[in-house]
């Protein structure tokens, strides 16, 4: 059995305000729980009586096994997947110094206003797939440990670090020779640009695109082509499919160095 108050502790972890007050997110479904499992223990986990019976040593603080009509109503999917469970927010905050070296040091992400769940977690994901460990986000970029979010990456929420930031003022701190990507509409082609396996690949806003302070630090500007050139065509890509296009362009050229 679950009680009324523990339904409504687990359903107030929808607003921010509340994972922050108790220090907790929500993930669901086998594959987006089992990955998080691999990385830390959970505080509750509800789940249905086959998961739990599948799982009979789930390292948890509390196990809650309920039908499928009470997973249902604690559930923030439409259709939910045998298993529910909060986890302690990571901490990934980090010295403007621990930043710049891994900027230095490899390729990053940074959001620029990405307000889209489903676009933020897309994008945890791609990061991920591409061996990408850090994205920063400036402070309008959607939480990435909103329910919404979470479910979008699949998992890889357990293996991205996740820092928000004042991102003009993180720039201005890599050394000078540090390459600052992004993606513009008066930007060089992609693939006949100069890139390197290390900087800090930008990203901006569905409908804005990069911010006017963070565009003014940008020293490589890139323009994802259309094809063939000079066609009637979309006026933009989604920013995870762009963010995807980039990030597979810079690891092929890292593979050829």
């Amino acid at each position: 059995m679950i009680s009324k108050n523990k339904v409504k502790a687990l359903r107030q972890l929808e607003s921010k305000k509340h994972r922050r007050e108790t220090g907790l997110f929500v993930a669901e479904g086998p594959k987006v729980v089992g990955d998080l499992l691999a990385v830390g223990r959970a505080r509750t986990i509800v789940a249905t009586m086959p998961w739990h019976d599948a799982h009979p040593q789930v390292e948890a603080d509390e196990v809650i096994v309920v039908d499928d009509d009470t997973l249902r109503r604690v559930s923030f999917l439409q259709h939910p997947q045998q298993v529910l469970a909060t986890f302690p927010l990571p901490d990934h905050s980090e010295t403007v110094e621990e930043s710049v070296e891994h900027i230095r040091r490899g390729l990053c992400l940074a959001l620029d206003g990405v307000q889209d769940p489903g676009n933020v977690g897309t994008i945890i994901r791609i990061a991920d797939w591409f061996g990408i460990e850090h994205i920063y986000c400036s402070g309008d970029t959607a939480d990435a440990y909103s329910p919404k979010v979470v479910q979008a990456t699949m998992g890889s929420i357990a293996r991205v670090r996740i820092a928000y930031v004042d991102l003009p003022h993180l720039i201005t701190q890599l050394p000078p020779e540090t390459p600052v990507y992004g993606t513009l509409l008066d930007g060089t082609d992609l693939y006949a640009s100069d890139i390197f396996p290390n900087g800090l690949l930008v990203m901006g806003n569905e409908g804005n695109g990069i911010s006017a302070p963070v565009e003014a630090l940008v020293t490589h500007r890139l323009l994802i082509p259309p094809f063939p050139a000079g066609r009637a065509t979309a006026d933009s890509l989604n920013v995870a499919i762009a963010t995807a296009i980039c990030c597979s362009e810079f690891r092929r050229r890292q593979r050829h160095l």
